[in-house]
């Protein structure tokens, strides 16, 4: 089983291979080139280092969103294309959900990943992994939703983790951007993921990609459409 991952949801474009269960690819870049120039290229790359033809893959894993909506679109056109060229299904993948997975294992503190959505706002989520195992076999964890997805305010977001009462780990683009609002204002134990950990990761997106096919979480290529959580900065000048 091949899986092909897709992330452009932000300024990381970033592409990954999976097959039966092991990452065999992935090539992410971080350096603000354009998705569009870009990704194709990559696909092709990791293809052709593993030795795979289009007609070998069983399903596209894309981050569906939120992110931004340039990015969204790139991957998501991409995904539908190949989709619908080889007649294969998407597992649709939430960007938070895929940065909070790239801090797989960490027990016992609250994973917040965050997205710069400019005039102060993130995208955000809160999850936990909770270990799922009885026995001595190696650990297995279940990533599990504390505060669900919304653009909102980062201070009204610090205010919810601060109810928690938990120690928390921020990831996501919006680390840098606020690294020193989070240090002015929440009053709870954190700390920021590494650089490794920070950015997107279409790695994770083929992780939970494998696990949302083997459970039949898949939609036709067709069907796909971006999660935004918001409208466009267009649509809102428009309204207003």
């Amino acid at each position: 089983m091949n899986i092909l991952a897709i992330d452009s949801s932000g300024l990381t474009a970033s592409v990954a291979l999976q097959t039966d269960g092991k990452l065999t690819a992935e090539y992410t870049v971080n350096n603000k080139k354009t998705h569009s120039q870009t990704l194709l290229p990559m696909i092709e790359e990791i293809m052709r280092s593993e030795g795979l033809e289009p007609k070998d893959l069983d399903c596209i894993a894309v981050s569906a969103g939120p992110g931004s909506f340039t990015g969204l679109r790139i991957g998501s056109a991409t995904a539908k294309g190949l989709g619908l060229a080889l007649d294969i299904p998407v597992a649709e993948v939430s960007t938070l959900q895929a940065l909070a997975y790239n801090l797989y294992g960490n027990e016992g503190c609250v994973i917040c990943p965050i997205m710069d959505a400019r005039r102060q706002e993130v995208y955000t989520g809160a999850y936990e992994f909770v270990r799922t195992d009885t026995d001595d076999k190696p650990a297995v964890y279940r990533l599990n939703t504390i505060i669900e997805e919304q653009a909102i305010p980062l201070k009204d977001m610090l205010s919810k983790l601060e109810e928690t009462g938990r120690k928390v780990i921020f990831n996501g683009d919006g680390v840098p951007v606020y690294r020193e609002l989070i240090a002015e204002n929440f009053k709870t134990e954190y700390s920021f993921a590494p650089s490794t950990c920070l950015y997107q990761r279409a790695a994770s997106v083929a992780a939970i990609g494998e696990q949302k096919l083997l459970n039949g979480d898949v939609i036709s290529a067709d069907a796909h459409t971006p999660i935004y959580l918001r409208k466009s900065q267009a649509e809102r000048e428009m309204e207003a």
